[in-house]
This record gives C-alpha cells, sequence and structure tokens, in this order.
C-alpha cells in the first residue's frame, strides 16, 4: 500500500535513503573506491536492468542563502558491491556549471546551508554513526560537528545560528535484556499493544528532536524536546525534515506528531503541528481540532503566518490534501484550496511572501502551481507530459526536480512569469543518450458505466505497426498513487517496452488527480468499478491491430498486486500470465497481519467479522483468495520479507494455492526487502525473472 501522501518523499527518501543504506554498515565503511558515474559503451540502445542500475539519481537540494548556487547529492550504485554512495555537487546558477564537491566512500546526505552561506552541513558516517559535518563551499574543511552517541538522522540550522536542531532515535521502552537480564542470549520479543512493528523495522527507538548549542565550529548541551514521550517526530516510516522548521526569529520551532500509541496510533491518521518556544520550553498544538493529516508546515518570511499540508477526516490517508495557512497572531485558519478540487504538495513560500508556489497533479501529471495569498487566486505556472518532485524559489525563478516516463529526474529552471522550463542538470545524458525510449501516448477510454479514463500506452523503442506484440496491462499500487508521469527503477514502463511489450496503464478509479469523487470511489469497494476501469482500458486496447489479443498479461505491485490476484480469477481468459507483487491475496488475514490499522479500517470498511456492515462484507466476499477455483493461467508471485504493510504469508499463499491447483507458477522470495526492492542485485534479479516468466508464457 503506498501512500498518496507525500509523492517527493516517496521517490527521493525511499529511493535515496533506504537504498544507499542510510545507516552505514561496516562493511560499507571499508569501501576503496567512492562510487560514482559510470561510463559505458552500451551494446543495444534498449534500456536493460543494468543500464538503471547504472543511472545516477539526483536527490535532496538546497539554495545557498544568497540564491547563486544550488547544493544537491546524486547517488550512484555499484552493481558488484551491491550498494550504493551519493556525493554533493554544487551548481553555479548564473554559468549552469556543476562541479563535484565530495569524494568519499561513506557518503554525504541531508545536506543544507549554513545561513551565512558560509558552510555547507552534510550527514556523515565516516566515523562509523552518522553525524553532523561541516565543509567549506568549495568542499575542502570537512570537520565533524557532532558526536551524539547512536547517531543523528537529521538536522536544520537556526536562521540566526545560535542552534542547531537534530533528529535522534531514542530508546524508551525496555528489552527483554532490560527485564531479565539474567537471560543475555534470549530472541524473544515482549509486546503488549499495537504498532509493535511498523514498514520494515521493530519499533524499538523513536525519532525526537533535540536542539544544541552552536558556536559556528561544534554543538552542545542538546536537549530532547520530547523527553520520555512515546511518540515521535518525524512520523514514521516516510516522513524526513519537511516536518520540522525553525521559526524565522529562530525563537521557536515546530514540528508533526501524532501523540497517540498503541491501538491509538494504529487507528489514527491525526497528526498535529506543534510549536515548542525556547524561552519557555512551552509546547503550543497548532492544529488542535483538525482530524487528519497535518504535515509539512512552512513559515512565511516574516513569521506571521504558517502554511501546511492538510487532510481533513481521520483515518483517512488518502483524502484530499489542502492547503492550509494560520495567521500565528490572530489564530484564523483559512483554507486556500475550497474550490481547488486537487492535492497539494511541496510548499514553498515566496521572498516577499505574497505567494505559495506547490506542486499538484492533474490528469497524472505533476505541475507547478502559485497561490497569491491576498486575492486567493491560484495560477498554474507550467505545463508538459512531465512531473515535478520538488521545488526552491529563487527570484523571479523556480528551481525543481522533474521526471517523466522516459527520463530520470533532472533539475530545471523554470520563468514563473511565461512558464517557460530549462533543464540545468544532465546527469545521465552520456547513457541516455545512447539509448531508444518508447512512444508515450495519453489516451482517454470510455469506462463501462460511461467516464472517460486517462490511460498511457507505452509503445517499444522501433515500434513496428504492421507487427503484433504482446501486451501487459500494468496495475497500479495506493491504491490511491496516480499513474503519474514517473520514472520507476523497478516498474519502469521503458524497460518492459524495451522488451517488446505494449504496456496499458490505465488511470482507473481510485486514483488522485481527477477529481475527489474519482478518487474515494474505490474505498469499500475493492474489486468492483476500478477492476472493471482496468478490463475497459485493455479490452479497448485489443482492438488495436498491433496488439496480439492472445498474448495479454497483467502485473502490479501493492494493490496492483492485489488487483492482479482478483483478476486472475476473474478475467473470463483475457489474459495468459500474471505477476504480482507483494499483493493482499487474503484480506481476511491482511486486516490482521498489517502494521496501519486505518487503512483497512477505512478502505475495507473495518473488520472482516463485523456482520452487519454491507461495505465491509462486500470487500471480504471480493477477497482474491475467494476466486482461486477459477484461476486458469500462470501466475508469478513476489515477496519481499521485511514488508510488514503486506506480510510474505500472502504472497506464499497465493503461490501455494497456484501450485496446489497445477497453475504454472514461481515464487521469487526476498528475504532482505521490504515492501520495494532496493538493493541492486536483487533489483536486477527482479527485472530478470520478470521478463523471463512474461517471456516464457507469452511469446
Amino acid at each position: 500500500m503506498q501512500k498518496s501522501r507525500n509523492i517527493l518523499i516517496l521517490i527521493l527518501l525511499i529511493t535515496f535513503a533506504s537504498a544507499c543504506d542510510f545507516q552505514m554498515n561496516p562493511e560499507q565503511q571499508k569501501m576503496k573506491e567512492p562510487i560514482g558515474p559510470q561510463s559505458l559503451t552500451l551494446s543495444s540502445d534498449k534500456i536493460s536492468p543494468e543500464v538503471l542500475w547504472s543511472l545516477g539519481r539526483i536527490g535532496e537540494t538546497a539554495l545557498s542563502p544568497d540564491k547563486t548556487k544550488l547544493l544537491y547529492g546524486i547517488t550512484y550504485y555499484s552493481i558488484e558491491q551491491n550498494k550504493g554512495n551519493t556525493e554533493l555537487y554544487l551548481m553555479d546558477l548564473a554559468a549552469a556549471e556543476s562541479i563535484q564537491l565530495t569524494h568519499t566512500s561513506w557518503g554525504e546526505y541531508n545536506p543544507r546551508w549554513r545561513p551565512d552561506g558560509k558552510k555547507i552541513g552534510f550527514l556523515s558516517a565516516k566515523s562509523g554513526s552518522m553525524q553532523l559535518w561541516e565543509m567549506n563551499p568549495d568542499g575542502t574543511g570537512s570537520t565533524q560537528i557532532s558526536s551524539i552517541e547512536g547517531g543523528i538522522t537529521g538536522f536544520d540550522y537556526a536562521p540566526d545560528q545560535s542552534k542547531i536542531l537534530l533528529t535522534a532515535e531514542v530508546k524508551l521502552k525496555p528489552s527483554t535484556q532490560d527485564i531479565y537480564p539474567d537471560l543475555p542470549l534470549a530472541t524473544g520479543r515482549i509486546n503488549n499493544d499495537l504498532m509493535y512493528r511498523h514498514w520494515d523495522h521493530w519499533v524499538d527507538t523513536y525519532s525526537h528532536v533535540f536542539v544544541a548549542d552552536y558556536n559556528g565550529s561544534s554543538i552542545s548541551n542538546p536537549i530532547d524536546l520530547m523527553k520520555d514521550e512515546p511518540w515521535e517526530t518525524p512520523l514514521r516510516p516516510f516522513g524526513g525534515m519537511e516536518q520540522l522548521q525553525w521559526a524565522p526569529d529562530s525563537q521557536s520551532l515546530i514540528y508533526c506528531a501524532r501523540k497517540k500509541t498503541g491501538k491509538a496510533y494504529s487507528i489514527s491518521t491525526n497528526a498535529d503541528i506543534y510549536q515548542y518556544e525556547l524561552k519557555s520550553g512551552k509546547t503550543i498544538n497548532l492544529t488542535e481540532g483538525m482530524m487528519g493529516y497535518d504535515l509539512a508546515p512552512v513559515f512565511s518570511p516574516d513569521g506571521n503566518l504558517l502554511a501546511w499540508e492538510s487532510m481533513e477526516r481521520d483515518g483517512y490517508e488518502a483524502d484530499k490534501v489542502r492547503l492550509m495557512v494560520k495567521n500565528l497572531s490572530k489564530g484564523t485558519v483559512a483554507d486556500f484550496t475550497e474550490g481547488f478540487d486537487q492535492n497539494v504538495q511541496s510548499l514553498q513560500w515566496s521572498d516577499d511572501g505574497s505567494k505559495i508556489y506547490f506542486i499538484s497533479n492533474h490528469h497524472a501529471l505533476d505541475q507547478l502551481y502559485s497561490l497569491t495569498i491576498n486575492s486567493g487566486t491560484i495560477q498554474k505556472i507550467t505545463d508538459g507530459v512531465h512531473s515535478y518532485t520538488g521545488l526552491i524559489p529563487a527570484g523571479d525563478q523556480l528551481l525543481a526536480t522533474r521526471m517523466s516516463m522516459s527520463s530520470p529526474i533532472e533539475i530545471f529552471q523554470v520563468d514563473e512569469a511565461s512558464g517557460k522550463q530549462s533543464q540545468l542538470t544532465f546527469v545521465n545524458k552520456p547513457l541516455l543518450d545512447q539509448l531508444t525510449m518508447g512512444k508515450v501516448e495519453e489516451r482517454w477510454i470510455e469506462t463501462t458505466d460511461g467516464k472517460q479514463m486517462l490511460t498511457w500506452v507505452i509503445y517499444p523503442p522501433h515500434f513496428d505497426p504492421n507487427k503484433k506484440y504482446p501486451a501487459l496491462l500494468y496495475c497500479q499500487g495506493g491504491p490511491q498513487s496516480t499513474v503519474s508521469q514517473f520514472w520507476s527503477y523497478r516498474w519502469n514502463f521503458q524497460m518492459m517496452a524495451a522488451n517488446d511489450y505494449i504496456i496499458v496503464a490505465p488511470n482507473r478509479r481510485g486514483l488522485p488527480g481527477f477529481g475527489q469523487e474519482w478518487n474515494e470511489q474505490i474505498s469499500g469497494d475493492y474489486g468492483g468499478q476500478n477492476m472493471r476501469d482496468y478490463l475497459a482500458a485493455i479490452d479497448e486496447l485489443a482492438k488495436e491491430p498491433f496488439i496480439d489479443e492472445d498474448r495479454l498479461g497483467a502485473v502490479g505491485a501493492s494493490y496492483g498486486g492485489f488487483s492482479v490476484y482478483w483478476l486472475a480469477g476473474n478475467h473470463n481468459g483475457r489474459f495468459k500470465a500474471f505477476i504480482a507483487h507483494d499483493g493482499m491475496f487474503n484480506l481476511e488475514a491482511q486486516y490482521l497481519e498489517t502494521d496501519e490499522m486505518w487503512f483497512v479500517n477505512w478502505d475495507l470498511g473495518g473488520p472482516y467479522w463485523d456482520k452487519d456492515n454491507p461495505v465491509t462484507q462486500w470487500s471480504y466476499a471480493n477477497s482474491p483468495h475467494r476466486f482461486v477455483q477459477n484461476w486458469d493461467a500462470p501466475i508469478m508471485v513476489v515477496h519481499g520479507e521485511l514488508d510488514y504493510r503486506i506480510v510474505a504469508s500472502q504472497g506464499m499463499q497465493a503461490f501455494n494455492a497456484a501450485v496446489l491447483r497445477d497453475i504454472p507458477a514461481e515464487y521469487l522470495y526476498f528475504p532482505d526487502e521490504n515492501h520495494w526492492v532496493l538493493k541492486p542485485q536483487n533489483g536486477i534479479l527482479w527485472q530478470r525473472r520478470f521478463f523471463n516468466w512474461l517471456d516464457q508464457w507469452l511469446k
């Protein structure tokens, strides 16, 4: 169940931090040479798994205080070493030229400019644990600033440079050995409430915020602002430093937290924004009474206004993301997106505080927008077939990261007045210039209930309309995650097309970007209209003379995996092969196995034992495991043991059922991967088995 909120976090934090082993292990520290750009001469103009894992991945960006230089990270991977490494780069915006600042084997993360612009702060595990370091803007003079036991996970400078906030993991509950010191080798875990594990880890620690004094060369006296409190900030599992911010006067800071524990935490999305006053030590809840997610707060330049992303309803993680602004002196709150039927993300104030820039998805494209505070007018800034993932205001220009189905993330400069977009980085040009990408086509297809549905069709490179190709129906996860112009390092449409498949990727019911009504229809209707949407898309494309209707497959992960399992029992002979990754197979078991109970309570309607709830009973009646008797086509199942959102036993059940029914099946199991596949060699193995399976049954 991928999150529909905070797309930037999903793309950047997960891909760049987790895949790089953010908490460095001893083997990484022994690397003798940094991992850098790959100089490859390709034997084919079609993308391959090895080429995919050789591409550089742009990560976090930071603009210098004088707005003349852009700091950014690039992650490169070594297939041989099976790990990644992130280095920092600096671009002179006037010249649009970049230099590499760091050349290490331990990586540099979370880059920040010191407010005076004389130093660059970053996290590094050079000394063993992740600590705060600083260097000169030219990359010289690297010096360790912190020595926090166990390391830190994030930081930010106070605007006046007198203090630094840090985030670090804090142990608050006793381990088995703490309770029974005479059993030092015992491995059992003692749990008395829910949320004992989350996403891919057991909850043994909580992320807390610390404030430390800073003298320009070291920190001292770190104070835990949440001492002894059993909740975390940033919110796990995807929250980052966007959930914390200093006030412009450096006298307070704000942070996001869901101050609940156990069962209450597991059933609620009610995260609030808190302001901590340094002088008094007082904490104020700024979003008291607002019941959904309240995240990503940003102060106006003068500190009088606070903007943030807000969902209205508790327990609904895919609710509309509104743009809220609070006048801190008056205490009034305004919803500036009340008549704007789209989500917002990546809020940034203009330098003069008159506007808020943001990213919003409309019709599967993430574009840049602006809100003028005085008039409440929302203006679209960019157009084009692409998706923006982050932005930074820089005077009359915007600096933004952008991707598409045909290109990984690069940095662009956008002129606000004209909307002109100019590419600034060309990280992967040497490799991309050797590749031929398939055509990406937008189609609008009529659904069974008379609606129009945007469907992306991706063609093989060197497409020949006189040939007949096998086609793949791509089933999206989430379930509320748009099939936008994304570049994936696993579900890569150009990779699928390069293997001579035509990809059909519908924005079926239950996806944002097409209005809240379209998005919400899926909740309580698993196995309903959204499945008919899938079938409408593949049936329409199968009419094309260049698609072989006898060689159709269906693939997907997470909710897409559920979709594949469901379609396997309800496709009426359409498909000849299936691949399901980390999918829900048995919804009754899923209800009691998952970590975030608010999701299954909202989307399935509640527990399966609630016999008087028609929504609940419909949901569980449409569980894929109830249709196994209809399975008649080969199926490949993929699952990771560290997936605590949809546990590995879901995949095992599906595979076992197929084998017991004499359905050709394959089970690709990863003992060290979570809901994604993040290690290079596992990623390549995934691609090889993926196409081995499809080629076996569709070619």
